[in-house]
Order: C-alpha cells, then sequence, then structure tokens
C-alpha cells in the first residue's frame, strides 16, 4: 500500500517536459491579471479604462486627435471614441491579419516602439489594447480611416469575426466599446468621480485637449466636460484653488531637446504642504523618479543663491534646506521623452537618468531668470522660505526636548499606551482610541499578546494649518509618534513602525469622524508610506445592538438593523443604537470590533494621491466655501448622521 501511494505521488510530483506549460496568445493576461493592471478590484478595473484613453492621448501628443468621448454605459460596459487617425486596417504581411488584430490580440504590438510614428508615447509595453481585449467579455472595434468604416467584435481577447468594411464616413478615429469580464473582475460599476479626476489630469496635461466622460448610469446622466487652454499653469491654479496663493504670477517655463521636453509650472501658498506632482508622457509617476530630483536639486540650489545674493541670508546663517524651501510650494513637472524607462507595468517611478540633468539645468537657468525679473515675488518667496527654517529649527529643538524628556523617563514610549507583549512588528496592532472611557474598554477587552491601545484625549491638531514646530508641542501628535516608533516627515523610517496595524477607533458619530478625519490628515501629511505600506485601517464598530430571550444581536448599518428586526418580526425586541464606544463594556467590544475573525476592518489607501491632496484641502483647510460645496454634492452618499 505504501508502495502503491509512493508512486502516485511521484507521478504527481515528476517535473520534466511534460509538466511546462506555455500560455498562449492572451492566456496569460487573464490567469495572471493582476501582472498587467494592478488588481482585479476597482483600481484595476478602471486601468482598463486608461489604458484606452491613453492610446487616445498618444495620439494627441502625435498631434492628430483634439478629441476624446467617453461614456460609462448603462449595462457598465465603456465606450472610447477619439478624432485621431484610427488605428491602421491594412494586412501585416508576417502575420496574415490586419493590423488592428494584431494591436489587439498580441502582446508587445503597436506603432510605439520603432520611434517613427509616435514621438513620444505613454503606453510604452504596447500591452494596453490587448491585455483590454484580454480581460473583456466581449469587445467591439470601430475603426473610421480613408474614408471607411470597418468593424470587428471580439470575446475574451479572440476574433469572432473579421475585420469587416461596414460603411463610409468623412471623419476618421477609432471607436472602442468593452465589457470587463465580470468572471475576473470584483465589481463593474466604475467610480465617475475617480475617472473624472484622472480624465481631468489628462486635459490639464495636453494644452486645449478635450475629454467630456458621459455616465448613462444614473438618471439624469452625470457629465464632465475637461478643457484647459492654460495646460499646467491651469493645473497648478487647481491644485491651489482651496488655498491662499503667496504670489498671484504662476511661475512657468518649458525648454526642449531633439529627443526630450520638460514644463513646469510652480506657485506658492501659504499654506505649509508641498505639492509636487510629476508625470512622464501624461504618466502620473507617483514615486517620482530621476525628473524629480533634479527638480529639488536645482530649485535649492537656485533659492539660495538669490537668498546669498540678496542678503536674505546671513554670511553665518546656515543654508535652507529642500525642505524649507518646497514648504507651501504646488508645482507640476511634466517631462516627455522619446524612450522613458519606467519600473514596470505600473509606470509609477522615472529612471532615465539623461533626464535628470535636462530638467535641472533647465531649473537653473528659467528659475534665476523669474526671481530677478520679478523681484516682488521673488522677495515673498524667500521670506516663506527663511520662516520655515527658523520653524524648522524650532521643529528640531522641540523634537531634542521631547528625545531628553523620554530618556530622563527611562522609556521613549506614551506612559498612557498599554503595550502588546508581542515584539514582532509583523503580528503586532495598536488602535488609537478616542477618549479614556473608551480607552477602558479597549485596554480590558483587547488580545494582550498583540494588541496594543493608545488612548487620545480630545482631538488633535489640524494639521493642514499649522508648521511642523506646533504640531511637535501637540501632546496628542506626540503620543501617535512615540507609540508607532517610525519619527516623522524627512526623518520618517517604515522599517522602525512597532506595528504593522494602525487601527482607528472612533465613535460612529459626527465628532468620532472628525477625530477620524484629523488623525488621516496628520498620516496623510506627515507619514503617508504608512498608508502606502498598508498598515492603516479604520475599525467599524456596530451602530446597533439587537437583544432578544437574553441574547445580543449587532447591526452596523441601518439596513442590517432593518434585516434583523424582519427576522424577529412580532417579537419584543430591545435596540440601541450606540453613541459611543464607551457604551459597550470589554466583553462586547471585543466580540463586535477587536475579534479578528469576526471584526471588519477598512485598509485605508490612496487610490490617487492628487484626488486625496484635494479632498484634504477642502475638509481641513481654511476655504469655508469650498467646504460647504464639498459637503452639499456628497451629502447624498453620507451613510450615518448623528443630530
Amino acid at each position: 500500500m505504501a508502495m502503491e501511494f509512493a508512486d502516485e505521488l511521484e507521478e504527481e510530483q515528476k517535473y520534466d517536459a511534460s509538466a511546462i506549460t506555455v500560455l498562449e496568445g492572451l492566456e496569460a493576461v487573464r490567469r495572471r491579471p493582476g501582472m498587467y493592471i494592478g488588481s482585479t478590484g476597482l483600481r484595476g478595473l478602471h486601468h482598463l479604462v486608461y489604458e484606452v484613453v491613453d492610446n487616445s492621448i498618444d495620439e494627441c501628443l502625435a498631434g492628430f486627435c483634439r478629441n476624446i468621448w467617453i461614456t460609462l454605459e448603462e449595462d457598465c460596459s465603456v465606450t472610447v471614441v477619439d478624432d485621431g487617425r484610427g488605428i491602421p486596417v491594412d494586412v501585416i504581411e508576417k502575420y496574415g491579419k490586419p493590423a488592428a488584430e494584431v494591436v489587439l490580440t498580441m502582446l508587445h504590438a503597436g506603432g510605439k516602439f520603432g520611434g517613427k510614428v509616435y514621438k513620444v508615447s505613454g503606453g510604452l509595453h504596447g500591452v494596453g489594447l490587448s491585455v483590454v481585449n484580454a480581460l473583456s467579455e466581449w469587445l467591439i472595434l470601430e475603426v473610421g480611416r480613408g474614408g471607411k468604416v470597418y468593424q470587428q467584435r471580439y470575446e475574451r481577447g479572440k476574433p469572432v469575426s473579421d475585420l469587416r468594411e461596414v460603411g463610409a464616413t468623412k471623419r476618421s478615429g477609432t471607436i472602442i466599446r468593452f465589457m470587463a469580464d465580470r468572471s475576473i473582475f470584483e465589481t463593474v460599476q466604475y467610480d465617475f468621480d475617480v475617472i473624472a479626476q484622472r480624465m481631468r489630469e489628462m486635459a490639464f496635461l495636453n494644452e486645449g485637449l478635450l475629454i467630456e466622460l458621459l455616465d448613462k448610469r444614473e438618471t439624469p446622466h452625470n457629465k464632465a466636460v475637461f478643457q484647459y487652454t492654460g495646460g499646467i499653469k491651469d493645473f497648478v491654479r487647481h491644485i491651489n484653488a482651496n488655498k491662499e496663493p503667496l504670489h498671484k504670477k504662476i511661475i512657468y517655463f518649458r525648454n526642449e531637446k531633439d529627443d526630450a521636453q520638460v514644463e513646469i509650472s510652480m506657485q506658492y501658498n501659504r499654506g505649509y504642504v508641498e505639492n509636487i506632482f510629476t508625470f512622464a508622457n501624461n504618466i502620473n509617476t507617483h514615486e517620482g523618479g530621476t525628473h524629480l530630483i533634479g527638480f529639488k536639486s536645482a530649485l535649492t540650489r537656485v533659492v539660495n543663491d538669490y537668498a546669498r545674493r540678496k542678503g536674505f541670508l546671513k554670511e553665518k546663517e546656515e543654508n535652507l534646506t529642500g525642505e524649507d524651501i518646497r514648504e507651501g510650494l504646488s508645482a507640476i513637472i511634466s517631462v516627455k521623452l522619446r524612450d522613458p524607462q519606467f519600473e514596470g507595468q505600473t509606470k509609477t517611478k522615472l529612471g532615465n537618468t539623461d533626464i535628470k540633468s535636462f530638467v535641472e539645468t533647465t531649473v537653473n537657468n528659467k528659475l534665476a531668470e523669474f526671481l530677478e525679473e520679478n523681484p516682488a515675488e521673488a522677495k515673498l518667496i524667500v521670506s516663506k522660505t527663511v520662516a520655515a527654517a527658523k520653524a524648522r529649527q524650532a521643529a528640531r529643538h522641540a523634537r531634542e526636548l521631547t528625545r531628553r524628556k523620554s530618556l530622563l523617563e527611562s522609556t521613549s514610549l506614551p506612559g498612557k499606551l498599554a503595550d502588546c507583549s508581542s515584539k514582532n512588528p509583523a503580528l503586532c496592532e495598536i488602535y488609537l482610541v478616542e477618549g479614556d472611557s473608551a480607552g477602558g474598554s479597549a485596554k480590558q477587552a483587547r488580545d494582550r499578546n498583540f494588541q496594543a491601545i493608545l488612548p487620545l484625549k480630545g482631538k488633535i491638531l489640524n494639521v493642514e494649518k499649522a508648521r511642523l514646530n506646533k504640531i511637535l508641542n501637540n501632546n496628542e501628535i506626540q503620543a501617535i509618534i512615540a507609540a508607532l516608533g517610525t519619527g516623522i516627515a524627512d526623518e520618517f523610517d517604515i522599517e522602525k513602525a512597532r506595528y504593522h496595524k494602525t487601527i482607528i477607533m472612533t465613535d460612529a458619530d459626527v465628532d468620532g469622524a472628525h477625530i477620524r478625519t484629523l488623525i488621516l490628515t496628520f498620516f496623510f501629511r506627515y507619514m503617508p508610506m504608512l498608508i502606502e505600506e498598508g498598515y492603516v485601517y479604520i475599525a467599524q464598530p456596530p451602530l446597533f445592538r439587537v437583544s432578544h430571550n437574553n441574547r445580543d444581536y449587532y447591526a452596523y448599518s441601518q439596513e442590517e438593523l432593518e434585516e434583523l428586526v424582519s427576522r424577529f418580526d412580532g417579537k419584543k425586541l430591545t435596540v440601541q443604537r450606540y453613541k459611543g464606544l464607551g457604551e459597550m463594556n470589554p466583553e462586547q467590544l471585543w466580540e463586535t470590533t477587536m475579534n479578528p475573525e469576526a471584526r471588519s476592518l477598512i485598509q485605508v489607501n490612496i487610490e490617487d494621491a492628487l484626488m486625496a491632496n484635494e479632498i484634504f484641502s477642502t475638509l481641513m483647510g481654511d476655504d469655508v466655501e469650498a467646504r460647504k460645496k464639498f459637503i452639499q454634492k456628497h451629502a447624498k452618499n453620507v451613510r450615518f448622521l448623528d443630530i
């Protein structure tokens, strides 16, 4: 019997040529979609739209497309129309197929590799349309070219009809309509606002291009039209819309050479947060890269040189740091180059070494020229950076005092922290809890092995309106920084994180929502990598407790409550609406909110840094009117509101 089992096992584990599987055509994309679009969730779903639009944008960069129309159809399919040249339809002799079919069915096929058709393009890897095709239940291609209209249908990446002529037209362009594969994606319900944000970026980056987004899933239809004649100058104006500009004139300059072009637009505001966004061939390079490095080093050098020459910095005073000079700066850096080197298909970091010196030289010359020609604006800018330097020195002093105080107390952890016994950060989690009452219940409810509790008294400082030195003097923020162990701002080190789950647990009311937003604003502005690494979560305590025959049931929404009540129709029930976490005893808090096997946590992520920046600036900034409009617009989406 043992011998038979061994033979079967050997057969199953046999590793020779017969064990090698080759995925033909687009099957690899369907088997491993995450490798090509990042995920099969909402982010990946939106990526399908972006890949199709990127092809139209490339036609714009080549000087042919001026209009793009995107429609979210009632059945959740998507239609993208452009007025470019139209995908070629003539036959490629090597494959015996029309060029359009090759582009839609073969990876790394397109007009972007030779450098003759597209001088610059965002679709570097040539997988865009073929990946969308592979991950769609069906896709219909329509091409207007040479006075004729051609059409072809695909299903899950395979052509189910030939490319054929179906009519005549005086227009040129490409129409692609596709239905994302519901057997692959977790949802096919696109988020209009997320797509609109991306399309707004594209319109800013391509001066004069018109992009229209129409959502037919709603009645009346939701529509957004983007077109900016000012290009990235309008982009900076948009970023600073809810802030008070330091100077009216927006700084703008561009430069180009044979195989590259750089555009930079910048304006300071009276706030304290820097907002620099970088793009390469219209791709949002979230992680920056060589173009950002070149910009930062040149900016620091130029402002320091000017401050020295004009007497803003005395002989014995130390130079301004890059952090000082970028305080309150909003900037867009857009480079376009023939052969961009990105890190991976997600294209989040630019690696071209030559672009660093190109951007650096451009900023050195053009910014120095602007400061000399605009002394009033220059004085405002340099005065702000000098004030930032003084605040930084005060912040450094505050940090040193905090460290000395900690050493005197023989521990670097805040006294009110109830720490866990495990020392493995990957297994540990910390709850940031609103108030001493809830903190007391949480301390009793927790599993001491891996759960730490940090009660927070009142509302922490709104960091959107304060410099770092003031932020560091806030007791609650000091406690958070000390407990997490990562440091803050330029001293932040994710490797020193003491917990891989930081869970914000506040009451389910207006005050609780405000405290949660204040904490998230702090993380977003001064510990963004904590969010990017997936370490930040929001706890979801129940809203209601329903008691029947000495047994408790919990509802996390109004809908769940109604469902519970209907289950016990006609029976005597006691319904309690929780106003605060302190109303729960430790057993209830553990059972509903802290037990890993039963709780519900929301992981916080930054889907789009530009959108996140806009929301935080609106909600936590000084512009009351902008905040009012935001609340009015999104009031219908509010889930819970206590009166």
